[in-house]
Protein backbone atom coordinates (compact mmCIF):
# COMPACT_ATOMS: atom_id res chain seq x y z
CA UNK A 1 0.00 0.00 0.00
CA UNK A 2 1.68 2.85 -0.71
CA UNK A 3 1.24 6.08 1.57
CA UNK A 4 -1.39 8.18 -0.04
CA UNK A 5 -3.97 4.98 0.04
CA UNK A 6 -2.63 4.09 3.70
CA UNK A 7 -3.63 7.40 4.82
CA UNK A 8 -6.67 7.81 3.10
CA UNK A 9 -7.69 4.04 4.53
CA UNK A 10 -6.55 5.54 7.86
CA UNK A 11 -8.71 8.51 7.81
CA UNK A 12 -11.90 6.49 7.31
CA UNK A 13 -10.72 3.84 10.40
CA UNK A 14 -10.42 7.68 12.41
CA UNK A 15 -13.18 8.68 11.21
CA UNK A 16 -15.07 5.16 12.90
CA UNK A 17 -13.27 5.87 15.90
CA UNK A 18 -13.69 9.15 16.94
CA UNK A 19 -16.89 10.32 14.56
CA UNK A 20 -14.63 13.32 13.40
CA UNK A 21 -11.45 13.86 11.25
CA UNK A 22 -8.31 13.62 12.47
CA UNK A 23 -6.33 17.23 13.06
CA UNK A 24 -2.79 15.54 12.32
CA UNK A 25 -1.20 12.44 10.62
CA UNK A 26 2.37 12.01 11.55
CA UNK A 27 4.78 9.12 10.28
CA UNK A 28 7.80 7.17 9.82
CA UNK A 29 9.31 4.60 8.13
CA UNK A 30 10.71 1.61 8.84
CA UNK A 31 14.09 0.45 6.93
CA UNK A 32 16.34 -2.00 5.65
CA UNK A 33 20.32 -1.98 6.32
CA UNK A 34 22.42 -3.18 3.27
CA UNK A 35 25.22 -4.13 5.34
CA UNK A 36 26.18 -3.41 8.41
CA UNK A 37 24.83 -6.17 11.14
CA UNK A 38 25.26 -6.35 14.58
CA UNK A 39 28.11 -3.65 14.31
CA UNK A 40 25.83 -0.37 15.49
CA UNK A 41 26.24 -1.65 19.73
CA UNK A 42 30.18 -1.84 19.09
CA UNK A 43 30.76 1.27 17.75
CA UNK A 44 31.25 0.38 14.28
CA UNK A 45 29.61 1.61 10.66
CA UNK A 46 25.99 0.65 9.55
CA UNK A 47 24.57 1.02 6.26
CA UNK A 48 20.69 0.93 6.16
CA UNK A 49 18.16 3.29 3.79
CA UNK A 50 14.30 4.35 5.35
CA UNK A 51 11.94 2.73 3.09
CA UNK A 52 8.87 3.21 1.95
CA UNK A 53 6.70 0.74 4.08
CA UNK A 54 5.35 3.27 6.64
CA UNK A 55 3.77 3.67 10.38
CA UNK A 56 1.25 6.52 10.54
CA UNK A 57 -0.70 7.69 13.09
CA UNK A 58 -3.86 9.74 13.02
CA UNK A 59 -4.12 12.01 16.15
CA UNK A 60 -6.24 15.02 17.63
CA UNK A 61 -5.61 16.81 20.91
CA UNK A 62 -7.58 15.95 24.22
CA UNK A 63 -8.27 18.05 27.16
CA UNK A 64 -6.56 15.88 29.87
CA UNK A 65 -3.07 13.74 30.36
CA UNK A 66 -4.87 10.48 28.58
CA UNK A 67 -3.17 8.71 25.66
CA UNK A 68 -5.48 6.89 23.95
CA UNK A 69 -4.29 5.07 20.75
CA UNK A 70 -6.16 2.31 18.54
CA UNK A 71 -4.29 -0.24 16.57
CA UNK A 72 -5.61 -1.37 13.10
CA UNK A 73 -3.57 -4.68 14.19
CA UNK A 74 -4.67 -5.25 17.34
CA UNK A 75 -7.86 -5.84 19.44
CA UNK A 76 -7.00 -3.77 22.30
CA UNK A 77 -5.80 -0.06 22.87
CA UNK A 78 -3.21 2.00 24.29
CA UNK A 79 -4.33 3.72 27.36
CA UNK A 80 -2.58 5.66 29.99
CA UNK A 81 -2.25 8.58 32.13
CA UNK A 82 1.22 10.92 31.48
CA UNK A 83 1.22 11.06 35.04
CA UNK A 84 1.01 7.50 35.53
CA UNK A 85 3.07 5.74 32.92
CA UNK A 86 3.91 2.43 33.56
CA UNK A 87 4.44 -1.05 31.22
CA UNK A 88 2.19 -1.88 28.54
CA UNK A 89 1.86 -5.00 26.75
CA UNK A 90 3.51 -6.01 23.42
CA UNK A 91 3.37 -3.15 21.12
CA UNK A 92 1.64 -0.76 23.79
CA UNK A 93 4.82 -1.03 25.61
CA UNK A 94 6.85 1.31 22.94
CA UNK A 95 4.21 3.85 23.21
CA UNK A 96 3.95 3.81 27.10
CA UNK A 97 8.00 4.03 26.93
CA UNK A 98 8.26 6.74 24.38
CA UNK A 99 5.99 8.62 26.89
CA UNK A 100 8.50 7.93 29.52
CA UNK A 101 11.80 8.56 28.24
CA UNK A 102 10.23 11.81 26.51
CA UNK A 103 8.85 13.35 29.96
CA UNK A 104 12.14 11.89 31.37
CA UNK A 105 14.26 13.68 29.23
CA UNK A 106 12.52 16.84 30.64
CA UNK A 107 10.17 17.16 27.50
CA UNK A 108 6.56 18.98 27.75
CA UNK A 109 3.77 16.28 26.76
CA UNK A 110 -0.04 17.05 26.44
CA UNK A 111 -2.70 14.21 26.13
CA UNK A 112 -3.94 13.10 22.40
CA UNK A 113 -5.91 10.60 20.73
CA UNK A 114 -5.68 8.77 17.51
CA UNK A 115 -5.36 5.66 15.17
CA UNK A 116 -2.39 3.81 13.97
CA UNK A 117 -1.80 1.94 10.83
CA UNK A 118 1.05 0.23 9.43
CA UNK A 119 2.23 -1.93 6.48
CA UNK A 120 5.68 -2.35 7.57
CA UNK A 121 6.03 -6.42 7.82
CA UNK A 122 5.69 -6.61 11.64
CA UNK A 123 8.81 -8.62 13.34
CA UNK A 124 10.40 -9.31 10.46
CA UNK A 125 13.79 -7.17 10.92
CA UNK A 126 12.35 -3.91 8.95
CA UNK A 127 11.99 -1.96 12.41
CA UNK A 128 8.25 -1.61 12.41
CA UNK A 129 9.35 -0.82 16.34
CA UNK A 130 11.94 1.94 15.55
CA UNK A 131 9.30 3.21 13.27
CA UNK A 132 6.41 3.14 16.12
CA UNK A 133 9.20 4.68 18.54
CA UNK A 134 9.52 7.69 16.32
CA UNK A 135 5.82 8.39 15.03
CA UNK A 136 5.03 7.97 18.51
CA UNK A 137 7.84 11.42 19.31
CA UNK A 138 6.43 13.04 16.49
CA UNK A 139 3.14 12.49 17.53
CA UNK A 140 3.89 14.20 20.82
CA UNK A 141 5.76 16.98 19.10
CA UNK A 142 2.82 17.93 16.40
CA UNK A 143 1.00 19.10 19.52
CA UNK A 144 4.11 20.55 21.73
CA UNK A 145 6.10 23.85 21.51
CA UNK A 146 9.33 22.12 21.48
CA UNK A 147 12.04 21.79 18.96
CA UNK A 148 12.07 18.64 16.85
CA UNK A 149 15.52 17.32 16.72
CA UNK A 150 15.37 14.13 14.67
CA UNK A 151 19.11 13.18 16.08
CA UNK A 152 17.79 13.55 19.47
CA UNK A 153 14.85 11.78 18.89
CA UNK A 154 16.82 8.92 17.77
CA UNK A 155 19.02 9.20 20.80
CA UNK A 156 15.14 8.96 23.09
CA UNK A 157 14.22 6.36 21.41
CA UNK A 158 17.58 4.01 21.82
CA UNK A 159 16.97 5.38 25.43
CA UNK A 160 13.70 3.97 25.64
CA UNK A 161 14.60 0.27 24.31
CA UNK A 162 18.11 0.45 26.44
CA UNK A 163 16.40 1.43 29.83
CA UNK A 164 12.62 0.95 29.09
CA UNK A 165 12.70 -2.35 27.33
CA UNK A 166 15.83 -3.30 28.66
CA UNK A 167 16.95 -4.62 25.16
CA UNK A 168 20.79 -3.01 24.80
CA UNK A 169 19.99 -2.26 21.35
CA UNK A 170 21.95 0.26 19.08
CA UNK A 171 21.54 3.54 17.14
CA UNK A 172 20.83 2.72 14.02
CA UNK A 173 17.42 1.95 13.49
CA UNK A 174 16.25 5.04 15.29
CA UNK A 175 18.69 6.87 13.49
CA UNK A 176 17.75 6.14 9.79
CA UNK A 177 13.96 6.23 10.80
CA UNK A 178 14.67 9.66 11.82
CA UNK A 179 16.85 10.52 9.39
CA UNK A 180 16.91 8.96 6.21
CA UNK A 181 16.41 10.51 2.89
CA UNK A 182 14.75 9.47 -0.19
CA UNK A 183 17.02 8.05 -2.72
CA UNK A 184 19.94 7.18 -0.38
CA UNK A 185 21.49 5.43 2.03
CA UNK A 186 23.20 6.58 5.22
CA UNK A 187 26.07 5.94 6.11
CA UNK A 188 26.47 6.04 9.90
CA UNK A 189 29.95 6.14 12.00
CA UNK A 190 27.88 4.46 15.23
CA UNK A 191 31.23 5.83 17.64
CA UNK A 192 30.99 9.33 16.51
CA UNK A 193 27.93 9.57 14.90
CA UNK A 194 28.81 11.25 12.13
CA UNK A 195 26.60 10.71 8.49
CA UNK A 196 27.54 10.29 5.02
CA UNK A 197 24.51 10.19 2.11
CA UNK A 198 25.45 7.24 0.01
CA UNK A 199 22.94 7.15 -3.85
CA UNK A 200 21.61 3.85 -5.08
CA UNK A 201 23.00 2.06 -7.79
CA UNK A 202 21.14 2.62 -11.12
CA UNK A 203 20.63 -0.68 -12.31
CA UNK A 204 19.36 -2.80 -9.43
CA UNK A 205 17.00 -3.02 -6.48
CA UNK A 206 16.81 -3.98 -3.13
CA UNK A 207 14.44 -6.92 -2.68
CA UNK A 208 13.04 -8.20 0.34
CA UNK A 209 12.71 -11.12 1.12
CA UNK A 210 10.02 -12.00 4.01
CA UNK A 211 10.46 -15.56 5.35
CA UNK A 212 7.22 -15.59 7.35
CA UNK A 213 9.10 -17.09 10.10
CA UNK A 214 8.71 -14.25 12.89
CA UNK A 215 10.94 -13.30 15.95
CA UNK A 216 10.42 -11.77 18.99
CA UNK A 217 13.62 -9.50 19.64
CA UNK A 218 13.78 -8.37 23.48
CA UNK A 219 13.34 -12.40 24.20
CA UNK A 220 16.11 -13.60 21.47
CA UNK A 221 20.13 -14.07 22.52
CA UNK A 222 20.14 -10.36 21.15
CA UNK A 223 21.37 -8.99 24.33
CA UNK A 224 23.49 -12.29 24.36
CA UNK A 225 25.62 -11.25 21.82
CA UNK A 226 26.34 -7.50 22.90
CA UNK A 227 27.17 -9.26 26.13
CA UNK A 228 29.78 -11.85 24.26
CA UNK A 229 31.30 -8.17 22.02
CA UNK A 230 32.35 -6.51 25.49
CA UNK A 231 33.71 -9.50 26.78
CA UNK A 232 36.21 -9.78 22.95
CA UNK A 233 36.54 -6.12 23.56
CA UNK A 234 38.07 -6.25 27.25
CA UNK A 235 40.11 -9.72 26.16
CA UNK A 236 41.48 -7.27 23.36
CA UNK A 237 42.03 -4.21 25.45
CA UNK A 238 39.74 -1.95 23.79
CA UNK A 239 36.76 0.68 23.98
CA UNK A 240 34.77 -1.52 21.69
CA UNK A 241 35.31 -4.09 18.95
CA UNK A 242 35.19 -0.62 16.72
CA UNK A 243 39.04 -0.44 17.67
CA UNK A 244 40.32 -3.61 16.84
CA UNK A 245 41.13 -5.17 13.21
CA UNK A 246 42.10 -8.78 12.08
CA UNK A 247 45.22 -8.75 12.87
CA UNK A 248 45.49 -7.99 16.11
CA UNK A 249 41.66 -10.11 16.89
CA UNK A 250 44.45 -13.45 14.69
CA UNK A 251 47.49 -12.11 16.93
CA UNK A 252 45.04 -12.89 20.20
CA UNK A 253 43.18 -15.48 19.63
CA UNK A 254 45.00 -18.23 21.29
CA UNK A 255 43.71 -16.55 24.27
CA UNK A 256 40.04 -16.31 23.70
CA UNK A 257 37.24 -18.71 23.60
CA UNK A 258 36.73 -19.76 20.38
CA UNK A 259 33.00 -18.80 20.52
CA UNK A 260 34.08 -14.94 21.51
CA UNK A 261 36.85 -15.15 18.68
CA UNK A 262 34.03 -15.76 16.44
CA UNK A 263 31.93 -13.08 17.50
CA UNK A 264 34.97 -10.92 17.48
CA UNK A 265 35.80 -11.69 13.77
CA UNK A 266 32.14 -10.88 12.14
CA UNK A 267 31.75 -7.91 14.26
CA UNK A 268 35.56 -6.59 13.41
CA UNK A 269 35.32 -8.12 9.23
CA UNK A 270 31.91 -6.88 8.72
CA UNK A 271 33.08 -3.36 9.51
CA UNK A 272 35.16 -3.66 6.46
CA UNK A 273 32.88 -4.73 4.45
CA UNK A 274 30.50 -1.81 5.14
CA UNK A 275 33.58 0.36 3.89
CA UNK A 276 34.15 -1.84 0.73
CA UNK A 277 30.60 -1.38 0.38
CA UNK A 278 30.83 2.30 0.22
CA UNK A 279 32.83 2.00 -2.41
CA UNK A 280 31.58 -0.53 -4.73
CA UNK A 281 28.04 1.94 -4.87
CA UNK A 282 30.23 4.97 -5.25
CA UNK A 283 31.52 2.64 -8.27
CA UNK A 284 28.53 1.41 -9.42
CA UNK A 285 29.47 -2.00 -9.06
CA UNK A 286 26.35 -4.39 -8.34
CA UNK A 287 28.65 -7.28 -8.55
CA UNK A 288 31.16 -6.31 -5.84
CA UNK A 289 27.91 -5.34 -3.55
CA UNK A 290 26.55 -8.92 -4.54
CA UNK A 291 29.94 -10.25 -3.08
CA UNK A 292 30.06 -8.64 0.27
CA UNK A 293 25.89 -9.36 0.87
CA UNK A 294 27.17 -12.99 0.07
CA UNK A 295 30.11 -12.84 2.69
CA UNK A 296 28.20 -10.82 5.05
CA UNK A 297 25.46 -13.84 5.69
CA UNK A 298 28.13 -16.38 5.84
CA UNK A 299 29.35 -14.22 8.73
CA UNK A 300 26.30 -13.90 10.44
CA UNK A 301 25.25 -16.98 10.11
CA UNK A 302 28.70 -19.23 10.92
CA UNK A 303 30.83 -16.87 13.29
CA UNK A 304 27.50 -15.08 14.73
CA UNK A 305 25.29 -17.70 14.64
CA UNK A 306 22.06 -15.13 14.08
CA UNK A 307 20.50 -16.67 11.15
CA UNK A 308 17.80 -19.68 11.21
CA UNK A 309 16.92 -22.59 8.45
CA UNK A 310 14.30 -20.05 6.96
CA UNK A 311 16.43 -16.80 6.23
CA UNK A 312 19.58 -19.64 4.84
CA UNK A 313 16.67 -21.13 2.78
CA UNK A 314 15.95 -17.88 1.32
CA UNK A 315 19.13 -16.57 0.65
CA UNK A 316 20.47 -20.05 -1.17
CA UNK A 317 17.68 -19.94 -3.49
CA UNK A 318 18.22 -16.11 -4.09
CA UNK A 319 21.59 -16.74 -5.06
CA UNK A 320 20.69 -19.58 -7.56
CA UNK A 321 18.15 -17.02 -9.35
CA UNK A 322 19.61 -14.93 -12.57
CA UNK A 323 20.21 -11.59 -12.24
CA UNK A 324 21.20 -11.61 -8.55
CA UNK A 325 24.00 -10.40 -7.45
CA UNK A 326 24.34 -11.18 -4.00
CA UNK A 327 21.89 -12.03 -0.87
CA UNK A 328 21.26 -11.94 2.84
CA UNK A 329 19.46 -11.75 5.85
CA UNK A 330 19.11 -8.73 7.16
CA UNK A 331 17.99 -7.25 10.75
CA UNK A 332 19.09 -8.38 13.73
CA UNK A 333 18.03 -11.97 12.93
CA UNK A 334 16.36 -15.04 14.41
CA UNK A 335 13.74 -14.79 11.80
CA UNK A 336 12.38 -12.13 10.07
CA UNK A 337 13.38 -10.98 6.61
CA UNK A 338 16.28 -11.19 3.96
CA UNK A 339 17.33 -9.01 1.01
CA UNK A 340 18.91 -9.65 -2.78
CA UNK A 341 20.39 -7.09 -4.74
CA UNK A 342 18.75 -7.79 -8.25
CA UNK A 343 18.98 -6.61 -11.58
CA UNK A 344 15.99 -4.14 -12.23
CA UNK A 345 15.45 -6.43 -15.84
CA UNK A 346 14.89 -9.90 -13.48
CA UNK A 347 12.58 -8.72 -10.91
CA UNK A 348 9.06 -9.94 -11.63
CA UNK A 349 10.73 -13.31 -12.24
CA UNK A 350 12.99 -13.07 -9.51
CA UNK A 351 10.56 -12.60 -7.08
CA UNK A 352 8.04 -15.32 -8.79
CA UNK A 353 10.86 -17.80 -8.79
CA UNK A 354 11.98 -17.73 -5.72
CA UNK A 355 8.55 -17.37 -3.61
CA UNK A 356 7.43 -20.42 -5.32
CA UNK A 357 10.55 -22.54 -4.51
CA UNK A 358 11.33 -21.02 -0.98
CA UNK A 359 6.91 -22.02 0.02
CA UNK A 360 7.33 -25.22 -1.37
CA UNK A 361 10.63 -25.87 0.17
CA UNK A 362 9.07 -25.27 4.25
CA UNK A 363 5.80 -24.99 3.62
CA UNK A 364 5.47 -20.85 5.23
CA UNK A 365 4.01 -18.32 2.91
CA UNK A 366 6.82 -15.65 2.36
CA UNK A 367 6.57 -12.26 0.78
CA UNK A 368 9.00 -10.79 -1.63
CA UNK A 369 8.60 -6.78 -2.46
CA UNK A 370 11.01 -4.10 -3.47
CA UNK A 371 12.14 -1.35 -1.10
CA UNK A 372 12.88 2.23 -1.95
CA UNK A 373 14.10 4.61 0.24
CA UNK A 374 12.17 7.01 1.89
CA UNK A 375 12.23 10.40 3.93
CA UNK A 376 13.08 10.04 7.92
CA UNK A 377 9.66 10.71 10.13
CA UNK A 378 7.71 13.47 9.50
CA UNK A 379 4.48 14.82 9.44
CA UNK A 380 1.62 14.22 6.78
CA UNK A 381 -0.11 17.82 5.48
CA UNK A 382 -2.94 17.34 3.54
CA UNK A 383 -5.27 16.32 6.48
Amino acid sequence: MNNSLLSIALQEKFREQFNSSPKHIVRAPGRVNIIGEHTDYNAGFVLPFSVDRTLMIALQPRTDDTILLYSASYPDPVKFSLNTIAHGDGWTDYVHGMAWVLKDLGYSLKGWEGVLMSDIPIASGLSSSAAIELATAKAFWVLSDWEWDARKMAHAAQKMENDWLNLKSGIMDQMICACGKENYALLIDCRSMETQLVPFLDDAEIVVMDTGMRRGLVASPYNERVEQCQKAAKLLDVDSLREADLEKLTAEASAMPPLIFRRAKHVISENQRVMQSIEALKAGNPIDVGKLLDESHTSLRDDYEVSCRELDTIVEIARQQPGCFGARMTGAGFGGCAIALVDKNEISPFIHRVTAAYDERTGLSSNLFVCKSAEGAGVIDSV
